[in-house]
């Protein structure tokens, strides 16, 4: 990647590799946070590893229009047990999104970085939680980051079930309201797929990204 005074300039997205691994290095600037999600690149490394920089062939995206929603999902979210607000508890989640162990997964992607970074950008109004909440208790959420017509979905966690799709669900219903194009979640999940996400190509992708970010960013709480 190479860096100039004031500017962190990217390799093309296409140049990644089979994996989707595209640079290293660089910071976590919001400016350079902020060029590489309009770009379709973010990064994804952990404490043993210099920030790394990936571009995914295909992508994982969701169409707010084409959410599906089981019988078990509908039957938790008819039953009113579970709450959700909307950047309550930013700090929070990202913190209870690196703690969750994940399968096959040693550690944490999550680093203390990489929650100062997205804190930032949470105070900037450019990145948004949504909490999931039990007897105010916080049992599930996610975050992620808005710009343009896009959410680019980082990370979720649920300590009991459904929780974090009741979260996504209540996001995407927040989004379609406002005619977001797509949330993006990068890697395809059993989980994501089942609520209706499907992989397109890069190119494909990054077609739609570019006309998401000629539209304006909503730079401010969603609470």
């Amino acid at each position: 990647m190479k860096k100039h005074p004031n500017q962190i300039i990217f390799p093309d997205p296409s140049n990644a590799n089979p994996e989707g691994f595209l640079a290293y290095g660089g910071n976590l600037e919001p400016e350079t946070l902020i060029q590489a999600y309009t770009q379709g690149i973010f990064p994804w490394y952990d404490d043993s590893s210099p920030i790394m920089w990936w571009s995914p062939d295909p992508r994982m995206i969701l169409f707010p229009k084409e959410m599906k929603i089981s019988n078990s999902l509908k039957h938790t979210l008819n039953s009113g047990k579970y709450k959700c607000s909307f950047d309550h508890s930013f700090k929070e989640v990202i913190s209870q999104c690196a703690r969750v162990s994940r399968a096959g997964q040693k550690g944490t992607w999550i680093t203390s970085e990489m929650q100062k970074a997205y804190l930032k950008l949470h105070k900037m109004g450019l990145a948004h939680s949504v909490e999931t909440w039990k007897n105010d208790q916080l049992i599930g959420g996610l975050y992620g980051i808005s710009l343009g017509s896009a959410f680019f979905g980082e990370s979720m966690f649920h300590h009991m079930p459904d929780a974090s799709k009741v979260a996504l669900y209540y996001l995407n219903e927040h989004i379609k309201k406002w005619d977001f194009d797509f949330i993006d979640a990068q890697t395809p999940t059993s989980h994501l797929k089942s609520m209706g996400a499907k992989e397109i190509s890069r190119d494909k992708f990054l077609n739609l990204l570019g006309k998401s970010m000629k539209k304006p960013t909503k730079t401010r709480s969603w609470a």
